[in-house]
């Protein structure tokens, strides 16, 4: 069965603390792009400014083709060639100023996206490895603690015996490698529970460690 988080209580706190940081990181993170994304994004105020300055000049060109078109002869003529001039240069400058926006939108949420996914990212292969590892470790020794068979406690006791830091092993017995020479591995066998953050299991009643050799 798959095992989250230590059963022991500081173990327990100090896994658990590490994920809400690491949680609370990527939601900076995205707070943090969505910031930006929006700072990028005013950038594309310069389009639609340009895109209301094509409009403005369609408005001209027809107010000045309102006014020639009073004038003999021609009147009609110089009418209908501003405003065709008006439309040709707004709709110019209203396709720029809209191409503009698209792009800067486009960029903002690039740039927005990237802001949030590269540290998300690097912070994951950090700290993913590590975290795997550790739950790896806390599944197996649950399993072994609910297994409890001379020879799985004897294999236990080896690995307290090489692996288990001096402050956890000599916390349980003064002389581990007589534990394990003698076949005494109640001690050894809390020593790897606790170093992998599993309480110990109670003992059957009527189990005895095998005799040694």
């Amino acid at each position: 069965m798959l095992t989250l988080y230590p059963e022991l209580p500081a173990p327990r706190a100090r896994a658990v603390s590490r994920d809400l940081a690491v949680l609370l990181c990527v939601i900076a993170f995205a707070w943090l792009a969505v910031r930006v994304y929006h700072e990028v994004d005013r950038l594309s105020g310069v389009g639609a400014y340009v895109t209301q300055a094509g409009a403005g000049i369609s408005v001209e060109f027809a107010t000045s083709a309102q006014a020639v078109r009073e004038v003999p002869l021609a009147g009609g003529t110089l009418a209908g060639a501003l405003r065709s001039a008006g439309a040709a240069a707004s709709g110019r400058l209203e396709a720029l100023g809209q191409s503009s926006q698209d792009s800067v939108h486009q960029v903002a949420r690039l740039v927005g996206w990237l802001t949030w996914a590269v540290p998300t990212v690097l912070l994951l292969v950090l700290v993913l490895p590590a975290r795997a590892r550790q739950i790896g470790r806390l599944s197996r020794a649950s399993a072994a603690a609910a297994e409890d068979s001379p020879e799985r406690r004897r294999l236990l006791a080896l690995r307290a015996l090489l692996c288990a830091p001096d402050r956890v092993l000599f916390a349980h017995t003064p002389d581990p490698a007589g534990d394990l020479l003698a076949g005494r591995y109640d001690a050894l066998v809390a020593a790897a529970l606790e170093d992998a953050g599993v309480r110990p299991r109670p003992r059957v009643r009527g189990m005895r460690p095998p005799h040694p050799g």
